[in-house]
């Protein structure tokens, strides 16, 4: 601990109180903050963990039915038909908040031009196929929505922790070891002064006397 130099008067008795007071509302603001944080920061993951898995699922499944349609029809036939296919995909990006932090949200739309593909010589594979491509792309939007919005937030985390640890480890003890300090001081001047007061009182009645 820091030698306190800060002079032993009302003046500053009253700033350190009041800055003890403001840290210690600091500190309560922004613990209640990290764990707001924290929370979504834990619930995102979650989504995560939820949302890898089911891309993974779905690109599985999308390459599978592909697959089995090169396999019925052949892979010239599906190349053909693949290049009639006429889907519009468009990716939007909104921002929300989060206790003032700006998050991303990714919304995808597909606009088809049907009939692209005619139906004469397809089969339920390359229908599949199809699908299943579109919701791995919406899938897609929707896990990197989550990942950037993990990162955002670990990222604040962090530093609401950083100011948490210097308010309640350096800050308010230091503040009130001088609020302590000057407390003590000022009590101690006046009791002094009260005894240098009674004494001037009895000198003054003895001449008097």
């Amino acid at each position: 601990m820091a030698e306190i130099q800060t002079a032993p008067t009302k003046t500053n008795l009253l700033r350190i109180t009041q800055e003890l007071k403001f840290a210690r509302l600091g500190h309560e603001l922004l613990d209640q903050k990290r764990n707001i944080l924290v929370n979504e920061l834990l619930h995102l993951v979650e989504q995560a963990a939820d949302s890898q898995m089911r891309a993974e699922t779905l690109l599985k499944e999308a390459y599978y039915a592909l697959e089995e349609a090169i396999m019925k029809n052949g892979r010239y036939a599906i190349f053909t038909q693949s290049s009639g296919v006429n889907i519009n995909a468009e990716v939007q990006i909104r921002k929300r908040k989060v206790m003032g932090i700006s998050l991303p949200v990714v919304e995808t739309s597909f606009e088809s031009h049907a009939p692209y593909i005619s139906p004469l010589g397809t089969d339920y594979w390359m229908d599949a196929a199809i699908v299943n491509f579109r919701e791995v792309l919406s899938q897609m939007g929707k896990l990197a929505e989550l990942k950037i919005s993990i990162i955002r937030l670990a990222r604040e985390v962090r530093k609401v922790i950083r100011k948490v640890n210097a308010l309640d480890k350096i800050a308010i003890p230091n503040l009130s070891v001088a609020l302590h300090h000057i407390s003590s001081r000022i009590e101690e001047n006046e009791r002094d002064m009260f005894v240098l007061m009674k004494m001037v009182k009895k000198n003054l009645e003895l001449k008097n006397a």
